[in-house]
C-alpha cells in the first residue's frame, strides 16, 4: 500500500474529549498546560467543551456531546483532515452507553495516523514533545484504491 505524506503545521488543530468521570481530570490538565494550548485551534465534544472554556476561557469549537454524536463528529473531522491531535481522557472501568463510537473514534485515530493520547501521561509526553509546536511530517496509508473493485454484472 502506498504512503501519504501530510504536513501538520505549527499551530495544531486538538480535539479534547472526556467522559464524566474524567472530566475533572482533563480542565485541571488543560489549566496545567493552558499556555501551551492557547496556541491552537481547540475543539470538544459538547460538555466538555463548555466546562473548559467556561473555567478557562479559552475559544473552543464545541461539537455535540459525546452520546448524541459527538465522537462521531470528532471521528469525521479526523478523516476529512480538520483534526491533527486527539486527547481523550476515557474511563476505561466505566460501561459508555456509546463505547461503539468511543471505539470507532479510536480506530479512525490510528487509521489515519493522529497522535492521541487517553490518560493524563500519554497527553504529558504529546504535549511536551516538540512537534507539539514544530511542524511534522506524518505519513498515513493511501486508502484511495483500497476499497475499490471492479464490479460485474
Amino acid at each position: 500500500m502506498s504512503k501519504n505524506s501530510i504536513i501538520i503545521k505549527e499551530q495544531k488543530n486538538i480535539a479534547l474529549v472526556a467522559h464524566d468521570n474524567k472530566k475533572a481530570e482533563l480542565l485541571q490538565w488543560v489549566k496545567d498546560n493552558i499556555e501551551s494550548l492557547k496556541k491552537h485551534n481547540l475543539f470538544a465534544t459538547g460538555t466538555t467543551g463548555k466546562i473548559i472554556s467556561a473555567e478557562t476561557g479559552l475559544n473552543i469549537t464545541n461539537f455535540k456531546s459525546g452520546p448524541l454524536g459527538g465522537d462521531q463528529q470528532i471521528g469525521s473531522k479526523i478523516v476529512e483532515g480538520g483534526l491533527d491531535v486527539l486527547i481523550f481522557f476515557w474511563d476505561p472501568l466505566e460501561s459508555q452507553p456509546h463505547d461503539p463510537d468511543i471505539k470507532a473514534l479510536l480506530r479512525i485515530a490510528s487509521v489515519y495516523n493522529i497522535p492521541n493520547a487517553t490518560n493524563k501521561s500519554t497527553a504529558d509526553f504529546l504535549i511536551t514533545s516538540p512537534y507539539f509546536t514544530d511542524e511534522y511530517i506524518k505519513t498515513t496509508d493511501c486508502f484511495d484504491n483500497h476499497f475499490s473493485r471492479e464490479i460485474n454484472l
